[in-house]
């Protein structure tokens, strides 16, 4: 792989300030989630003139201490911004507080990866989700999803959905150009895609290959809309590469699916799709690629992904770039016929043929 990325032009001084950054960087996180959570923000952006600590610490019920720690961190983070004793939002205060994206991610930060992290170098060396045991004794979050706490079980599936939420409306008229019959939603999880499917053609049938805990919850939601004729569920563990995928779709889906497993079980999962399909079929991969972002902001965040699919997730996947997918999609036996850039988010859509 060859990839150039990154430059060396900051001063050294602004160099050492960033080093700063990173060196307090759990500590300020903190910070900024006590601004939005206590309502801190919220109430300053609510007074277009400002309000002053004493203020905010009167209506708040917090002590004045309190509110001035945190604030005078919230201007280091830029967060917020004084003049004459009065404070008001900043532009990155803001999205802090509103920002949809913006929130799905620190949830997820908080909720599902903080604590964990503080073993990110045993993941490391152990290959292995050290950081999982925070939440219970499985090999990988996956099987433990329905298990998790109920605030951590909402900010990850938050974080998963806010994604596929984007690129799922885009992408139905590409899937459904061709007038598929039959698609197999592999990983397909709460069952999102497969009712996006079902209400969008009302003939095509949809079957969910995931975990047993996994469909239960698909079942449920897919009852609730009304489409049990037409979606169903094939209980498969999906690393288990004895276990050959239902044969004849006309499509095989993966959406933010790949991005959860290392090269080695990529490949397997690449092959047991092309064998589940026929010279007409094809294979769907939508991923976000680190390499294709048009956006600094978009790579970093994927960058950080990685490292929970490294420390919570399962010790061996990360979010890829697009060549270690194109050279697994060729070993496989497939060959990319189309690539659709941009979709939703940061999503890549990789349409591939049998060789």
């Amino acid at each position: 792989m060859s990839v150039t990325y990154g430059k060396d032009t900051k001063s050294a001084l602004q160099a050492k300030f960033d080093a700063q950054k990173i060196a307090f960087a759990p500590i300020m996180f903190q910070a900024a989630l006590a601004l939005r959570n206590l309502g801190i923000l919220e109430l300053i952006k609510s007074k277009r003139k400002g309000i002053t600590i004493e203020a905010i610490a009167e209506e708040l019920n917090l002590s004045v201490y309190g509110v001035k720690v945190l604030l005078e961190a919230g201007l280091s983070l830029e967060m917020v911004m004084v003049e004459n004793d009065v404070y008001k939002i900043t532009k990155t205060g803001w999205y802090i507080l509103s920002d949809e994206l913006t929130r799905v991610n620190m949830d997820f930060t908080q909720d599902v990866n903080y604590k964990g992290m503080f073993t990110l170098e045993d993941s490391i060396k152990e290959g292995k989700p050290t950081g999982l045991k925070e939440f219970g004794d499985w090999p990988t979050v996956y099987e433990g999803l329905a298990h998790l706490p109920e605030k951590a079980k909402e900010s990850w599936f938050a974080f998963d959905h806010y994604y596929s939420d984007y690129a799922f409306p885009e992408i139905m008229p590409i899937v459904f150009r061709n007038n598929p019959k039959r698609i197999l939603d592999v990983g397909g999880n709460t069952g999102k895609f497969s009712i996006q499917c079902a209400k969008y053609n009302e003939d095509v049938k949809v079957t969910i290959l995931d975990l047993p805990g996994q469909l239960n919850v698909a079942k449920q939601n897919i009852e609730k809309n009304g489409f049990s004729d037409r979606v169903d569920g094939h209980p498969i563990n999906l690393l288990d590469h004895s276990n050959a995928f239902p044969q004849g779709a006309d499509i095989v889906w993966m959406s933010q699916f790949l991005d959860c497993f290392s090269q080695e079980d990529i490949l397997e999962l690449l092959k047991r799709s092309n064998n589940a399909i026929d010279e007409n079929g094809r294979v769907y991969i939508l991923e976000t690629y680190w390499d294709n972002q048009e956006f600094e902001a978009s790579t970093y965040s994927l960058h950080a992904t990685s490292l929970y699919f490294t420390n919570i997730a399962n010790g061996c996947s990360q979010m890829y770039h697009t060549e270690d997918m194109l050279a697994l999609v060729e070993k496989a036996g497939l060959e990319v016929e189309e690539t659709v850039e941009n979709i939703g988010v940061s999503h890549t859509l990789l349409i591939c043929k049998k060789k």
